[in-house]
């Protein structure tokens, strides 16, 4: 008993000073598009002499960012479509996002349950009835349609009963779709190099996917519900 309260208070320190770093030394301001943008040449010329480094960097601060629900997942994702292309972009962040949000999972589950239950207390119960009632297949609608944040969703998983196994899975899968969307506009971004840019037919199509994307996917949802009703 004494060990398990002794691993999480070193668990707690260590989230913590993690969260407070990240407010003192601002590295907020390395994830934002602008400061990506600005450094995308210096990045592709390091990618190209140290790829496994670079990739193994890069999943890190994701992950990292993800279990500790700090903000910047979106620009992330997008980055990676500008700095990986979309193939390569699509497999590091669906893993990168996948585990991020496990972890995230965890923590909520195994440190911060309590202050989860008492902060959001009125989604969770919306959660747990969802998940009685449609199981795995309930998250993997949350993940296809954003009805509640991203990093909310991994918080309040963390106190209903699924697996931490099924969460991954289902996560992994149901993410996909949105990655490949949000990559493939951070591709088409990596391309603007004047105001024409803007204007052009890539661009136009990420940009609609993005905002169609959810629409699309409430609406096989609904389809689905009505056919299996």
């Amino acid at each position: 008993m004494k060990n398990n309260i002794l691993k999480k208070i070193v668990m707690v320190i260590v989230l913590g000073g993690a969260i407070v770093a990240f407010k003192v030394f601002n590295f907020g301001q390395y994830l934002t598009l602008a400061y990506i943008k600005e450094s995308q040449q210096n990045f592709l010329s390091l990618y190209v002499e140290h790829r496994v480094t670079v990739i193994a960097g890069y999943m890190a601060v994701y992950i990292l960012s993800t279990a500790l629900s700090l903000p910047g997942a979106a620009v992330l994702t997008i980055a990676a479509g500008a700095l990986f292309g979309l193939a390569t972009g699509t497999v590091i962040v669906s893993f990168a996002s996948t585990i991020g949000a496990t972890l995230a999972c965890f923590v909520s589950r195994f440190l911060l349950r309590d202050w989860v239950q008492g902060k959001f207390g009125d989604r969770t119960a919306k959660l747990n009835e969802g998940i009685e009632k449609e199981g795995a297949f309930y998250l993997f609608t949350l993940r296809l349609i954003p009805v509640f944040p991203f990093w909310l969703i991994n918080l309040a998983m963390g106190v209903t009963k699924m697996r931490l196994i099924t969460f991954y899975w289902v996560s992994q899968i149901g993410m996909l779709a949105g990655t490949i969307v949000y990559v493939n506009a951070g591709k088409e971004l990596a391309k603007i190099d004047s105001l024409k840019g803007i204007l052009s037919p890539g661009l136009i199509v990420s940009f609609a996917l993005l905002g169609i994307f959810p629409l699309t996917a409430k609406k096989i949802i609904a389809l689905y519900k009505s056919k299996r009703g």
